[in-house]
């Protein structure tokens, strides 16, 4: 008996952000200790940064860590934070061999000294990079990434450069994070969750939403096929109807 055909996947998204969840679980499920889990989502990580780059998507934006997760136990937390810089300290150079451009985004200003210098380092190492952007979401909120742009706007306003009513949403996206590159085209969240927990909220106005329950560490390339496919399925109408669609594509 033959083996059917795959399904070709006819487009990509130019931006992939991914939520990526589930370690703890995929650890617990193990009886292991949490921080293996992390471990483990590490070599995801470095897995799907490959296939992005291989099938020519230009953005990937991975959220690593927000503003909530603070309120974990303290060993996890400066676990995270260890490992993050030893991922940091051993993947740069390969990332930047691979013409890699890494940004990190959030608000780091509660990061210890010496994870904040490896990130500019590798940041500035990596800035003229021409292949996959790659963004780590890091103590980031949708919520304070809204809030920054309009502390942004408003000491403009207070400053006399700018008038309240020049306000409009194109203006308003330039002071948010990602401000120069397209807003995501595929949201993928693992683990089973349904909801997007405070990320990019202004950025996932149209995006498209794939949840999987597949933990983050058992997300693999076949994984990441059926989410491509999915989003390769879907009509992308930002308000349009289909037969508008049509015209304005002919």
């Amino acid at each position: 008996m033959s083996m059917p055909h795959p399904v070709p996947i006819l487009k990509y998204p130019r931006h992939l952000a991914i939520i990526m969840d589930g370690n703890g679980r995929w650890a617990k499920k193990r009886h292991l200790l949490r921080m293996l889990g992390h471990q483990e989502g590490v070599k995801t990580v470095r897995k799907i940064i490959k296939k992005c780059g291989e099938l020519g998507i230009e953005v990937l934006t991975l959220f690593a860590f927000s503003s909530e997760n603070w309120q974990r136990p303290d060993q996890e937390v400066n676990h995270l934070m260890a490992l993050f810089l030893n991922t940091l300290q051993g993947e740069i150079e390969k990332l930047n061999q691979n013409k890699v451009q890494l940004r990190i985004v959030g608000s780091l200003a509660r990061f210890k000294e010496p994870l904040r210098q490896w990130i500019e380092k590798s940041q500035q190492l990596t800035v003229d990079n021409t292949g996959l952007k790659l963004i780590i979401a890091v103590d980031y909120s949708g919520r304070w990434d809204i809030i920054q742009a309009t502390q942004a706007l408003t000491r403009q306003i207070q400053t006399g450069t700018l008038q309240s009513e020049e306000i409009t949403q194109d203006l308003f996206a330039r002071y948010l994070c990602l401000a120069d590159l397209p807003s995501p085209d595929l949201l993928i969240r693992t683990g089973g969750e349904y909801r997007i927990s405070n990320f990019l909220l202004w950025q996932l106005a149209y995006t498209e939403l794939y949840f999987t329950g597949i933990l983050w560490p058992d997300f693999n390339e076949e994984e990441l096929n059926k989410a491509l496919l999915f989003y390769s399925q879907r009509e992308r109408r930002f308000g349009y109807t289909s037969e508008q669609l049509s015209e304005i594509n002919a």
